[in-house]
């Protein structure tokens, strides 16, 4: 009986550390505000990695052909994400002189990496795409062994639904939009909110429920140290932003 107490008292003192464990940075599109560097490139999820970053977010779309691909924008130079093949996309240089990477690249550059792996789904032009694509992203995460540095993320209700349908148990999966309460999030099975930082200044409170219904909560996208500032006060376990050296300079202070 004692050293079940000791084990209880034990495991109660471990949960209240991560409870209070430091906020984490997510460089938004990869650290990509240095040189030789792009949004969304290879090179951002490189850099994201060796200034020690928790997670590199970066996006994705399902490309004409069937192939996913890596980028912001529904499109890129003129050719639509969703209606060009990714043969003709790869050939489309980013800022930095990269081509645009397929998911696969990404990933198989990612997989001797330490960084966890923030794939955001775009929204695409119907919930049939949005469901076959994440049958790929998963597909193609197991297939390079990656399943345990994923967390997905979209502004998509439908999204949201999907990756909790169909992705490991236990994967984080965030919602975007800003809209659903932690409640709701927490009855869809999500790991959270993953909100623009002006929702949680107007509810604060969500905060400090997500907490106690054991979710996580991450804010995007926080260049402003007084945001980010605010933010660490009130317990944010993640910031996605632009500028993560920043960051980083500010929690270690």
């Amino acid at each position: 009986m004692k050293m079940r107490k000791v084990l209880l008292t034990s495991t109660l003192f471990l949960a209240s550390l991560g409870a209070l464990a430091q906020t984490q940075v997510i460089a938004h599109r990869g650290y990509w505000k240095t040189n030789g560097s792009a949004q969304n490139s290879i090179a951002a999820l490189i850099k994201a990695d060796s200034v020690g970053c928790y997670g590199s977010e970066f996006d994705v779309w399902l490309a004409a052909d069937g192939q996913l691909v890596v980028n912001h924008d529904p499109s890129f130079q003129s050719h639509s994400m969703e209606k060009t093949t990714s043969t003709v996309l790869t050939t489309l240089k980013l800022d930095n002189g990269e081509r645009l990477p397929t998911l696969a690249k990404y990933l198989q550059v990612a997989k001797p990496l330490k960084t966890r792996l923030i794939l955001e789904l775009k929204g695409h032009s119907t919930p049939e795409r949005e469901t076959k694509a994440i049958e790929e992203i998963i597909a193609l995460v197991k297939k390079f062994d990656l399943e345990d540095r994923m967390e997905y993320i979209t502004f998509s209700l439908h999204a949201t639904k999907e990756f909790v349908r169909l992705a490991p148990a236990g994967t984080p999966v965030f919602n975007l939009d800003g809209k659903l309460t932690p409640r709701e999030l927490k009855e869809m099975g999500c790991a959270g909110p993953d909100y623009h930082y002006s929702v949680f200044r107007k509810n604060p409170e969500w905060l400090k429920e997500c907490r106690e219904l054991g979710l996580k909560t991450n804010a995007w996208t926080v260049n402003d140290p007084k945001d980010m500032q605010w933010l660490i006060d009130n317990n944010i376990d993640f910031i996605t932003t632009n500028e993560p050296v920043m960051l980083q300079e500010i929690l270690s202070k």
